[in-house]
């Protein structure tokens, strides 16, 4: 089975809402940060969709990395935390669309993979 594993900011849940229909018409078995969209407390929202990215069975990290405030391909300090995750884990990396610069260097060194919106590079 192919699991991913969405994460993204929680003011553009909805787009992470559309990515994750996307995929699942696609194949995929998606899961969503849902205890972070219900706005469950931080620590318990975190650590269930940390431990989501750890979980064997999920193979892919999908960052759902869209404009936000203006910043194109936005990644926050959850998502980079989530990405490290992931990259710890050895999990297949993908950003739904470019590198974020501020983070250029690991996301390029730890071999992140850019999709530039084209959910079909994603490789099962």
């Amino acid at each position: 089975m192919n699991n991913i594993v969405l994460c993204g900011s929680m003011k553009i849940k909805d787009k992470i809402v559309e990515v994750g229909r996307s995929l699942e018409n696609m194949g995929y078995n998606v899961l969503l940060p849902v205890e972070c969209m219900q706005g469950l407390d931080k620590i318990i929202a975190s650590r269930a969709h940390l431990d989501r990215i750890v979980n064997p069975e999920n193979e892919i990290v999908l960052i759902v990395n869209d404009t936000k405030n203006g910043i194109e391909n936005y990644i926050g300090p959850n998502s980079f935390a989530e990405i490290a995750f992931g990259f710890y884990f050895n999990k297949k990396v993908y950003l739904l669309n470019d590198i974020y610069e501020p983070y250029k260097d690991e996301l390029v060194g730890w071999k992140v993979i850019p999709l530039k919106g084209n959910l079909n590079k994603i490789v099962k």
